[in-house]
């Protein structure tokens, strides 16, 4: 079984079948947990599988699986009183579930593009990963670090970029006008830090620190065609104050 296969199986358990002995076949004694809804461990796990309610449901978009590393793109229904868009990323090790990181939005009615905020291609295209995570990457660096828009269509395709941002529609005209609207509110899309790149393809998933006129954690994800930057999904979450373990939430 390999990480993809055993990520998705212990999701299946714990999150579909919503059996917590499943935190025993697929969780590592010494688990690390980053979430902000969660406390750190194995039991405090056990304890969220245990409590889920009964209409509680995932709906899965996609996965990215990049070494040790597994993503997770779906949507939660019964965390709270709207479904959730996340973002899941496990670290496997020694056939278990060892680490965990995640973030989640709230879905909405109607998007800007008028997509989705998870529909799209449901699995990675058979491309070269290495040269998605390089593009991606010097994107990251030159215009979300560097903030150097100048360069913005050496990497973003100017004939199909589709957006799933709630807020920008396509194109590059759609992020720009989204772009405008948010500085003239205050939120400014400033990028600090990439803390992980998970690439299967044509897909490339960076988890990000910044501020977006609070301090933010950045989850895009992007897919790759003939050299350019071609789709776009994203979870834009707020850091928290306070945390209910000391890992951190990156």
């Amino acid at each position: 079984m390999d990480n993809k296969e055993l990520v998705l199986k212990a999701a299946g358990e714990l999150f579909g079948a919503k059996d917590p002995s499943a935190v025993d076949r697929w969780v590592a004694p010494d688990y690390r947990q980053h979430s902000a809804l969660i406390g750190d461990g194995p039991e405090a796990l056990r304890g969220l599988v245990a409590n889920l309610p009964e209409g509680f449901h995932y709906e899965l978009a996609r996965v990215v699986a990049d070494g040790d590393l597994v993503a997770l793109h779906g949507v939660y229904h019964g965390f709270g009183p709207q479904p959730l868009v996340a973002f899941d990323l496990f670290r496997v090790e020694n056939g278990k579930l060892a680490e965990h990181w995640d973030a989640l939005t709230p879905v909405v009615e109607r998007t800007a593009s008028g997509r989705s905020q998870t529909d799209g291609p449901a699995a990675p295209a058979d491309a070269d990963t290495e040269r998605s995570r390089s593009l991606v990457g010097e994107f990251a660096q030159r215009v979300l670090r560097d903030a150097d828009y100048s360069v913005l269509t050496d990497f973003i395709s100017t004939e199909t970029y589709l957006q799933h941002n709630p807020e920008a529609a396509d194109g590059l005209d759609g992020f720009g006008a989204a772009a405008a609207r948010w500085a003239e509110q205050g939120r400014h899309l400033l990028y600090k830090t990439v803390h992980r790149v998970v690439a299967e393809g044509d897909l490339v998933l960076l988890q990000s620190e910044g501020e977006f006129g609070e301090p933010v954690a950045y989850w895009d994800l992007f897919r790759v065609a003939d050299g350019r930057i071609v789709e776009h999904w994203d979870v834009i979450a707020p850091v928290p104050a306070e945390l209910p373990h000391g890992n951190g939430l990156f």
